[in-house]
């Protein structure tokens, strides 16, 4: 990326007189997550300029992207040449972006099989709170010597500065896929889910609610195909699970939809990250399952203390995606040492802390 460009140098005005005048930022994409994590602070800092598509190259299987570039744009390109984005970011609503994805670090229903949104990051470049453009990695997986910065990135929901363009590794579109439905309880669900994972079959994704496990299977259409007559179950139509896949992906489906007299009368959204192996987890509320049991949404009224003892003694954590009150912290607070880690590096790179403070952990 060209650090002459008009829009990279209106963005280090931005960031020099905010640092001038000891004033936060708040980064602006689509603002599509806006609700996700601890609450934004300071005069927007919109990216909507910093957009298109830089270079793609669908047979290398990798793309860089300005991180304004809404992500429904770069997917319908990637779709033209037949590939995509394996890990399924969720989109929530039309106008999200690059940018938002990669600094959310969220991955939709074919995580637990092909990976999470990191994994997918081969480079960055980064405009910091001291107004240094900086690159890191590039575009092919194995480029890096030392610490990999650009993974970093993911999931730092803008705290260490300012995401401008990415190179992201992109996948052919599977040549089949097929989903069945199964009616099983929770504990039956996720023994089988415990079985499949065993077994070598195109299974990419799963999830299961109200005594439904639903699953896809996506790779070639004869492996598609027998592993289809060996799990049977009812097989649903391809737009029919085309769109429940995307309802789920983007949190469409009726269990995420709490509204706002809910969430003012205590109902909270919880993600519970646990081990797929995890034994079912007793909450009071409604539960969702996705990656394979690895994934525990609980829309519920139980406490933060309860629903974050439960994830530990399932070995996970629990973050708060939805809730009225979030002063017992959106993520699971972490450990003094990591914590440590976490301010050296934002000091590093945002010494002033005018970028998205207080977005992932106060403080920071």
């Amino acid at each position: 990326m060209d650090g002459g460009d008009p829009v990279l140098g209106r963005l280090k005005d931005r960031i020099a007189s905010a640092r001038a005048a000891r004033r936060a930022l708040d980064i602006r994409g689509g603002g599509t997550k806006a609700f996700y994590g601890e609450l934004p602070c300071g005069e927007p800092l919109p990216l909507g300029e910093l957009a298109g598509i830089s270079s793609y190259e669908p047979s290398e299987l990798v793309v860089t992207v300005r991180a304004g570039t809404l992500l429904a744009d770069l997917e319908a390109a990637l779709a033209e040449k037949g590939q995509c984005l394996a890990f399924e970011p969720p989109r929530f609503a039309a106008q999200g972006t690059v940018g938002g994805m990669v600094a959310a670090g969220l991955a939709g229903p074919a995580r637990a099989s092909v990976g999470a949104m990191r994994d997918f990051l081969l480079g960055a470049t980064l405009l910091t709170g001291r107004g240094e453009l900086l690159c890191f990695g590039g575009q092919v997986m194995k480029n890096v010597a030392g610490y990999d910065v650009a993974r970093l990135l993911a999931g730092s929901w803008g705290i260490l500065g300012v995401i401008c363009e990415v190179s992201l590794k992109v996948l052919p579109r599977p040549a089949a896929t097929a989903t069945l439905r199964l009616e099983r309880d929770e504990g039956a669900a996720l023994a089988l889910l415990s079985d499949l994972a065993a077994k070598p079959l195109p299974l990419n994704a799963s999830a299961w609610h109200g005594g439904m496990l639903t699953l896809r299977l996506c790779g070639a259409q004869a492996a598609v195909r027998a592993a289809s007559s060996a799990l049977g179950g009812i097989a649903l139509p391809p737009e029919t699970a085309a769109c429940w896949w995307s309802d789920v992906r983007d949190q469409r489906h009726e269990f995420f939809a709490i509204g706002e007299s809910e969430l003012a009368g205590g109902e909270c959204l919880w993600r519970l990250s646990v081990p797929a192996t995890a034994a079912r987890i007793d909450l009071p509320g409604r539960q969702f399952i996705e990656w394979g049991g690895g994934l525990r949404w609980w829309r519920t009224r139980a406490d933060a203390a309860q629903l974050r003892a439960a994830a530990a003694e399932a070995r996970g954590h629990a973050t708060l995606v939805r809730g009225a009150d979030k002063s017992a912290g959106a993520f699971t607070p972490v450990a003094e040492p990591l914590l440590g880690i976490h301010r050296r590096l934002k000091d590093a790179f945002d010494p002033d802390r005018i970028l998205n403070p207080g977005r992932l952990y106060p403080g920071l």
